[in-house]
C-alpha cells in the first residue's frame, strides 16, 4: 500500500461525511435517546466522569480518521492494480472492511461486556454506512 496517487481531498470529504453522519445518528431526535435506554441509562444523560467531550469527540475523530485513512489505501491500491476500479468498488471494499472488520470486531465485546445486542446493532451499523459511503467517495476523488 501507498501513499502515492492517493488523493487527501477524498479523504477529507469522506471523513467530514462520516463524522457528520455520525453527529446525526447519535442526534437527540435519531438514534440517541434509543441507545441510552438500551444501555440502561434511563435519565439519557452521561455521568459526569463519563462526559468529556475533547475525549469523546477528540477520540472519535482520531478513531475515524485512522479508518478513513485506511479505507484510502485500500482503495487506492486496489485502483493502481486494476484501473476500471469504480465508485461501486471503493463502496464494496468500504462494506467488507466497515461491517466484516469493524462491526464484527466488536460483537464479542459489547456481548461479554452485558451489552445488548441492540447497543452493538446501534453503535456499529453507522460505521458499516458510513465506510460503505466513504469507500465510493474516496474511489469518486481518485
Amino acid at each position: 500500500m501507498t501513499f502515492s496517487g492517493l488523493n487527501f481531498l477524498g479523504i477529507v470529504v469522506a471523513f467530514i461525511f462520516s463524522f457528520a453522519s455520525g453527529g446525526i445518528w447519535f442526534g437527540p431526535k435519531t438514534f440517541y435517546p434509543v441507545w441510552m435506554k438500551a444501555r440502561g441509562i434511563a435519565s439519557g444523560q452521561l455521568t459526569a466522569n463519563q462526559n468529556k467531550p475533547a475525549i469523546m469527540f477528540g477520540g472519535t475523530a482520531f478513531g475515524l480518521l485512522v479508518q478513513i485513512l485506511t479505507l484510502g489505501l485500500m482503495v487506492n491500491s486496489f485502483q493502481q492494480g486494476h484501473p476500471n476500479f469504480g465508485i461501486l468498488d471503493g463502496a464494496g471494499v468500504g462494506f467488507a472492511l466497515g461491517v466484516g472488520i469493524s462491526m464484527f470486531s466488536s460483537l464479542s465485546h459489547r456481548l461479554f461486556s452485558g451489552d445488548s445486542f441492540k447497543v452493538w446493532i446501534i453503535e456499529t451499523a453507522n460505521d458499516g454506512l458510513n465506510l460503505t459511503i466513504a469507500g465510493a467517495i474516496i474511489a469518486f476523488f481518485n
